[in-house]
């Protein structure tokens, strides 16, 4: 998974083993990977957990993890075995029910620089990931879906998994998204490919594409800017 050595948890100073600094300074001071390393306790065979959970959010990101729903997904992108998949969907789940329950954190997008804001974190991953923002017709952030780890090709990703949390959540318009590992984001020719694909399927079920996000390094391309959407 990972070739960065990382130091097992029980040979850590006391202070820096992540459940006695939870104990010490409460959740604050906690990296992400710390937090989920309370939660899975322990790591996989050859793989300490802190260097576990490091792995999985560089993959992933942090919010691309919270939205993660399905245990065979995660299992099969991470490697991890059942249990702890297991473990992190439902830790995910229910951090994600106690938030959207408060109404007035929910993101209202309308411009690429709102969708780049949001998505920032992506610029880090190591894999390419293809995400999915579901919007109302009041641009309020409904859902927002991880579609696809991996190259972004019109196998994997399939217009059928675009729309189909659109039809689960109701939502009125879609805003695509997905990083570029190399740090430069422009669109290449199976970018603009797959765009115009799910386009002409949005056309169909009237559902609205908005634009579709491409994140490098430290900016991003809008394909709707650029003419393309």
């Amino acid at each position: 998974m990972s070739d960065i050595y990382q130091i097992p948890i029980k040979e850590l100073a006391e202070e820096d083993r992540p459940r006695e600094k939870l104990i010490k300074y409460g959740p604050g001071l906690l990296k992400d990977s710390e937090l989920l390393a309370i939660i899975l306790n322990t790591g996989v065979k050859g793989l300490p957990v802190l260097e576990l959970t490091q792995f999985i959010f560089k993959l992933y990101g942090t919010k691309g993890l919270a939205k993660e729903k399905s245990v065979a997904d995660l299992m099969g992108n991470t490697g991890l075995p059942q249990v702890k998949a297991c473990q992190i969907i439902a830790c995910m789940e229910l951090g994600r029910r106690i938030f959207w329950e408060d109404k007035s954190r929910i993101p209202t997008i309308r411009t690429p620089e709102e969708v780049y804001k949001y998505l920032e974190e992506m610029k880090k991953l190591t894999k390419e990931q293809f995400r999915g923002l579901y919007l109302n017709t009041r641009n309020k952030l409904i859902h927002d879906e991880v579609i696809s780890l991996g190259s972004l090709n019109l196998s994997v990703v399939h217009p059928r998994e675009v729309f189909r949390p659109a039809i689960e959540y109701g939502a009125a318009a879609i805003i695509l998204a997905h990083n570029h590992p190399s740090g430069e984001p422009e669109p290449s020719a199976e970018d603009i490919k797959v765009t115009k694909q799910i386009l002409e399927v949005g056309k169909i079920m009237e559902i609205e594409v908005l634009d579709h996000l491409i994140i490098g390094n430290d900016s991003f391309v809008s394909l709707k800017e650029k003419g393309i959407i």
